[in-house]
């Protein structure tokens, strides 16, 4: 008998060792982090622009799945890693490839931007949309600096995942920012949807 009535707690000590750490994408704190960095890279002259809307595969609310747990029936809740993710983009090399990037935009890519020769892709980077519209003397001066435009933007994706402990978010990262370079981008820029460029 009294073997029989140490059952119930054993199984309960072996649930409470099962604890899951379950983390899931901040898709809406990673929205307002793409607009504060691409706001500030683009600057004061783009139009302002509400947070990029959400990826229509991933969940609305912030982010966080809402899922029944059979632990809270215990009483034992799921622990979630740092409690609730969040989105860092304040560490020393995200702010430094953010200002390479913010001052490569002022003095080379915006008057590009303006007279249409360039746009931006669908996968949070920038492409020559129109070479002939570049004045040929300065064609290798503005495709290095839409290379090193890609260089980094590819970078900052990777670090901001890495700085908030989540490299496996770089790809999530980078739609987010591809949606919210076109939200903030100015009336009469371009930008590829579909395959094909049209005009904001």
């Amino acid at each position: 008998m009294r073997r029989w009535m140490g059952m119930p707690i054993a199984a309960a000590l072996a649930l409470t060792a099962c604890v899951t750490i379950n983390v899931y994408f901040p898709a809406a704190e990673a929205r307002e982090a793409a607009k504060e960095f691409v706001d500030k890279v683009i600057g004061e002259d783009a139009q302002p622009s509400a947070p990029a809307p959400a990826p229509e595969d991933q969940d609305s609310g912030g982010g966080m799945a809402l899922r029944f747990d059979p632990l809270m029936l215990l009483g034992i809740g799921t622990a979630h890693a740092q409690g609730t993710p969040d989105i860092t983009i304040k560490t020393p090399a995200i702010q430094a490839i953010q200002a390479r990037m913010a001052g490569r935009f002022d003095g080379t890519l915006r008057k590009h931007f303006d007279s249409g020769a360039l746009g931006f892709t669908g996968n949070g980077e920038v492409a020559v949309r129109d070479a002939s519209k570049i004045a040929l003397p300065d064609r290798v001066k503005v495709n290095q600096a839409v290379a090193d435009q890609n260089r980094d933007s590819k970078a900052v994706y990777r670090e901001i995942a890495v700085a908030n402990k989540h490299p496996e978010w770089e790809s999530q990262i980078r739609e987010v920012f591809a949606k919210q370079w076109v939200a903030s981008a100015k009336s009469g820029w371009w930008y590829q949807s579909g395959g094909s460029w049209k005009q904001k």
